[in-house]
């Protein structure tokens, strides 16, 4: 990649977040840190207003924006190769959501790549038998973990056992062809890992998390990881 096409990722990259620490764009372009200040230096320079909060990273300031993004024939088709997977291993409310994002991007493709992306389509086939959930409650979910409000669910267990609970979602994971919600559960008061494939019911209460702090996702599999590992 060139230093052109470099100062343009990450200038997309820095717009996509709210913050970007320099080690992230480091790791995600291949480069040492001093390069990574050279390039927001170079950023600054030519008007994109590039602003830096301690602790968290850099920021493009609000009220800035690039011009729209333009797809090239390969990014379209990769788009396209993972709806055949959102198709299989989502819900309904996320294979919505996507092909709702879908039909944006091919609306701003040139009239050549409409007809390559149209002739692929028929092209692609998931041959995995891993039929689409019915329930409806991932992008829920994703809202509950995003905006920090309290779900509450009535869940089934493996026993067919009925309970309602409150939780604090902390994150979601996919294993054992099912998705899974891991959360903080006021009846346990612990964290618990919940099938969503076996939530009968989920409301988003709208309120605040009660938990002053919660554990990083990443931490819990990781705690996970090592009392499989024991046993």
């Amino acid at each position: 990649m060139n230093r052109i096409d470099r100062l343009l990722a990450i200038s997309l990259v820095l717009q996509s977040r709210k913050y970007t620490p320099a080690e992230t764009l480091a790791e995600r372009f291949g480069m040492s840190i001093r390069t990574v200040y050279r390039d927001l230096k170079a950023l600054n320079e030519i008007g994109v207003p590039i602003g830096f909060e301690p602790n968290r990273g850099y920021f493009i300031m609000q009220g800035y924006f690039l011009p729209p993004v333009t797809f090239s024939s390969e990014e379209a088709n990769a788009l396209v190769l993972v709806e055949s997977i959102v198709e299989r291993f989502t819900d309904k409310s996320i294979s919505k959501n996507y092909h709702s994002a879908l039909n944006k991007v091919k609306a701003i493709l040139k009239n050549s790549q409409k007809e390559s992306i149209e002739h692929l389509e028929g092209k692609v086939v998931n041959s995995v038998v891993c039929t689409q959930s019915n329930f409806e409650y991932l992008s829920e979910i994703q809202t509950s973990i995003t905006q920090q409000t309290i779900l509450k669910i009535k869940y089934q267990n493996a026993n067919q056992e009925n309970s309602e609970r409150e939780i604090e979602p902390i994150g979601i994971i996919f294993y054992s062809m099912a998705w899974h919600v891991i959360a903080w559960c006021w009846r346990r008061l612990e964290y618990r890992d919940f099938k969503v494939a076996r939530i009968q019911k989920l409301v988003n209460t709208q309120a605040a998390f009660r938990k002053s702090s919660h554990q990083e996702i990443n931490a819990f599999i990781k705690e996970q990881e090592m009392r499989m590992a024991l046993t």
